[in-house]
């Protein structure tokens, strides 16, 4: 990859290592060379807040979060529990709000 992207071994190790991220010209590359979105790259490496994308019955921010910041600790059962009792959650909230408006 460090060769294709045109950038030292060393400086992909310091990236994995979390001891250096990548500069804006090397998410540029980063994102053309792994075909995610531009944002995603920057946001991953920090440079832009991390904007969540909502797709129905699922809640792909707190699964990237999960990953992200508990890989080790949760697994794929473990966020799809969490995110069905966060769905649940939400949906109790919704159907009280629907009573007290009388719905």
């Amino acid at each position: 990859m460090a060769g294709d992207l045109g950038i030292s071994h060393a400086t992909v190790s310091r990236w994995l290592s979390g001891d250096d991220i990548p500069n804006t010209s090397s998410c540029r590359k980063l994102a053309a060379y792994s075909g995610e979105p531009l944002e995603k790259v920057l946001a991953i490496a920090g440079h832009l807040p991390m904007v969540a994308k909502k797709t129905s019955g699922e809640w792909p921010e707190f699964r990237e979060y999960a990953r992200l910041k508990y890989p080790d600790e949760l697994d794929e059962d473990l966020i799809t529990m969490i995110e069905d009792l966060i769905e649940r959650r939400r949906t109790k909230q919704y159907e009280g709000r629907n009573r007290k408006l009388g719905k």
